[in-house]
């Protein structure tokens, strides 16, 4: 069985394979280690464009592609038929759950207006507001929007849940647009596919509560950029987002310059470790495909 893999480092990362497992490095840049239509496992690069998904049409021997993120959305509407796809559900969430608690401490108290004063050495006193005795709604009852309502909770927040499907303590998103006006934060913690591209739109963000901050952590395209530019710019709503459409954002683009608008560079799950956790379950699933095992974390309906 052949495996490519993206980084070098992986191996070592890998554990000990059975007997008759190859694996190659292949970052998705310059010229195949080998001939692809040899390969039957492949774990590509983080964060992956549409073009990395080029070598798909080479490896006609493909049965599984097992990625080292959560978000799949690149992913699935190129996948051959027969081929499993698998995510890293899990290996993120403790990383990016703390980027958006952090972001959502960081806009509500001011902490980058007064980054921005810094530089000028002004020290003034500016009352700000908190996370504390307000409700958050979280719209994505995942691992990560779930660790992000216990953190939210233990701070003083109400927290309340959306999601695709109602269970017990999650509403069904079809309750969303009844529950935004009665929030103060809304964080978006949901994976993009079909359903959710454009969600927060010119009336999801109208429903929302003035002075609101909405949170994106999932993924750009759910946002429509110019109707978010629009509410923010009238000072109306805030915002703290590390994804946007278009990404990476252009210089010159309007969201930059707005006072309420705190813009970190897809950076959620970005910190020292993450290889070590984006490869912790690919040895155990290359394990599980060479010994006819079920995989874990195969990716159903776009999640």
């Amino acid at each position: 069985m052949k495996v490519w893999i993206a980084h070098e480092e992986g191996r070592e990362l890998l554990g000990p394979l059975p007997a008759g497992v190859e694996v190659e490095v292949y970052d998705g840049r310059g010229d195949y280690p080998s001939d692809p239509a040899t390969v039957d496992f492949w774990v590509p690069p983080f964060l992956a464009q549409s073009k990395v998904t080029t070598p798909l049409a080479d490896m006609t021997a493909l049965q599984v592609i097992q990625l080292l993120s959560a978000g799949a959305e690149v992913w699935v509407p190129v996948v051959p038929p027969g081929v499993a796809l698998c995510d890293a559900r899990g290996v993120h969430t403790a990383v990016t759950a703390e980027w958006t608690v952090g972001a959502v401490i960081a806009a509500m108290r001011g902490f980058d207006r007064f980054a921005r004063k810094q530089p000028r050495h002004e020290w003034k006193v500016e009352w700000t507001t908190t996370i504390v005795g307000k409700r958050a709604l979280v719209v994505g009852a995942g691992d990560i929007g779930e660790k992000v309502a216990e953190v939210l909770t233990a701070l003083g927040a109400e927290v309340e849940k959306v999601a695709r499907r109602e269970r017990l303590g999650v509403h069904p998103i079809e309750a969303i647009d009844a529950l935004l006006p009665d929030f103060d934060v809304v964080v978006l913690i949901l994976p993009l596919t079909d359903a959710t591209r454009g969600l927060v739109d010119a009336k999801f963000l109208s429903r929302m509560k003035d002075g609101a901050l909405l949170v994106n952590a999932a993924r750009g395209p759910i946002v429509d950029t110019d109707a978010l530019v629009a509410e923010v710019a009238s000072g109306r709503l805030r915002c703290a987002v590390d994804v946007v459409d278009p990404e990476p954002l252009p210089p010159g683009h309007p969201l930059w310059d707005l006072e309420g608008a705190l813009i970190t560079p897809h950076v959620g799950a970005s910190v020292d470790g993450t290889l070590d956790r984006a490869y912790a379950p690919v040895g155990p699933q290359i394990r599980r495909h060479a010994a006819g095992e079920p995989l874990e974390n195969v990716v159903a309906d776009g999640y």
